[in-house]
């Protein structure tokens, strides 16, 4: 059984190896190689410690816990992307689960508690981005409500152009 709670600096190394290790399983054949191996835990566990103390920092982190300590992390906040309408759209920036407990519910329970705190801050809609190719993302999204809306945006790993599509619902 996991619970939820807010993310704290304690945490930061643990989320940083769930982030890494989530990126070199999920991405293998859709990133190149070359920027998977790359990643390290440290790294990111430094962009994340220098992120997390920025003042005004609008986003929220997340994680999930179990007898082990976190085996999950969602980070979301106010959408980063021109939305049309006028209602106040959230953001799903990144939701990651240990690989080795992946299909387990951990990633739907950090994902409804996401969409739960986003409700309460007055979002009437949640948005979130996903690489092309990533099949498993996009099936788990889409059981979750969510629907592509038709947006498409491009990132560069290693000189590679990959397509991300926006996917959308209502909280």
């Amino acid at each position: 059984m996991v619970h939820v709670r807010e993310m704290n600096a304690a945490d930061i190394e643990a989320v940083s190896t769930i982030r890494v290790r989530g990126w070199q399983a999920a991405y293998v054949g859709i990133v190149p190689q070359t920027y998977l191996d790359a990643m390290t835990v440290e790294g990111d566990a430094g962009q994340r410690r220098q992120r997390s103390s920025q003042p005004g920092r609008t986003s929220r982190d997340l994680v999930a816990l179990d007898d082990r300590g976190p085996v999950g992390w969602v980070c979301f906040g106010p959408c980063r992307s021109e939305m049309p309408g006028a209602e106040r759209v959230g953001e799903v920036y990144a939701l990651y689960i240990s690989p080795d407990l992946i299909g387990q519910g951990i990633g739907q329970v950090l994902l409804g508690e996401a969409h739960a705190q986003m409700k309460g801050q007055g979002f009437k809609a949640s948005a979130l981005w996903v690489l092309c190719g990533n099949q498993r993302a996009q099936r788990f999204y889409e059981r979750a409500g969510y629907q592509a809306d038709g947006a498409a945006q491009d990132d560069v790993y290693d000189g590679i152009t990959l397509a991300e599509l926006r996917y959308q619902r209502v909280l």
